[in-house]
């Protein structure tokens, strides 16, 4: 028999065919109830495929007694309840890796994007404005310093690529890293204070909720971006709206929210903001291989093999 597998939202298509192969797959979306389709298969049920925006709380853990396997699709687990899953010895896999690159590129277009003002430029041509005189000078990214906010994999991706760029680098963390010659602060603001760019590429989380506050995006400064590419959780949005519309911090490219996909309305009227849909890992490719990773991991699991990419 198929093993048994809770869905809790939908993923591309060809992972739910790969899904539906393989297991007997129980669509929580679509069920008008879902505490009662939980407690309909709760005695079956050995597997749940989510996402990192959809997660797998601990009420629904507890509602899955014979749960083996959390598998979920995205490199962000903060809406899974790691811990509790950890007590009832429930495996957590993400798909990190796969997705770095078109993340780190997505920090390092919204970077391009808000100093050389692309969104803004492509307004002047269309408005016709160009006819009647050329737009004013943007801002170069070469020999300005980088601060990343979170220098894990994808934090070091961005930080090389910046690099090609001629930009400083510096980093923020919960400590010093061996090996890595960029410049380390354990002061956030002071961080802030000190580069032109601020990169937000943290996990999401009770750790990190709020990390970007008022005073950091003040020391950003009116010549100063905020780029966000990690959880929209990560920073103080109304402090962040406020810094934008008051000019104490100059510029955002923004590709998260506090509460997605509702958006502050009023940074859309911002010409020095360019926003993204959360969109960082949005490719075809990096959408693909994620999904396979999702199905690859709980594959691995039910033919008694390790995981691939245990959290």
């Amino acid at each position: 028999m198929k093993p048994e597998l809770v869905m809790v939202g939908p993923m591309m298509p060809h992972v739910m065919e790969a899904l539906d192969s393989d297991f007997t797959v129980h669509r929580l979306w679509e069920a008008e109830d879902r505490q009662a389709l939980l407690a309909e298969v709760a005695g079956k049920v050995r597997a749940i495929a989510t996402s990192g925006h959809l997660g797998a709380d601990a009420a629904m853990i507890d509602a899955l007694p014979k749960l083996e396997i959390i598998s979920c699709y995205g490199v962000g687990v903060d809406a899974i309840d790691l811990k509790h899953a950890a007590k009832r010895k429930v495996i957590v896999t993400n798909t990190p890796e796969v997705l770095n690159d078109d993340v780190a590129n997505m920090a390092i277009a919204l970077l391009l994007a808000t100093s050389r003002e692309i969104v803004n430029g492509d307004r002047y041509v269309r408005a016709g404005k160009w006819l009647k005189g050329a737009m004013h000078l943007t801002r170069a990214i070469r020999g300005r310093k980088l601060g990343i906010l979170g220098l894990g994999r994808i934090g070091k991706d961005i930080a090389r690529k910046a690099e090609v760029f001629g930009m400083e680098i510096a980093y923020h963390g919960r400590s010093r890293q061996d090996g890595v010659s960029y410049s380390y602060y354990d002061d956030l603001v002071e961080m802030a204070r000190d580069c032109d760019f601020l990169v937000a590429i943290c996990p999401g989380g009770p750790a990190t909720d709020k990390i970007v506050n008022r005073a950091v995006l003040d020391a950003i400064g009116p010549e100063g971006t905020f780029i966000n590419v990690a959880r929209g959780s990560v920073v103080d949005e109304a402090a962040l709206v406020a810094a934008l519309q008051e000019g104490t911090l100059g510029a955002a490219g923004l590709d998260v929210f506090a509460e997605e996909p509702k958006v502050p309305e009023a940074l859309f009227a911002m010409d020095q903001v360019v926003l993204q849909p959360h969109a960082a890992s949005a490719t075809q490719e990096t959408r693909r291989a994620m999904g396979d990773l999702v199905v690859d991991n709980l594959r691995a699991h039910f033919a008694g093999k390790p995981v691939l990419t245990p959290v």
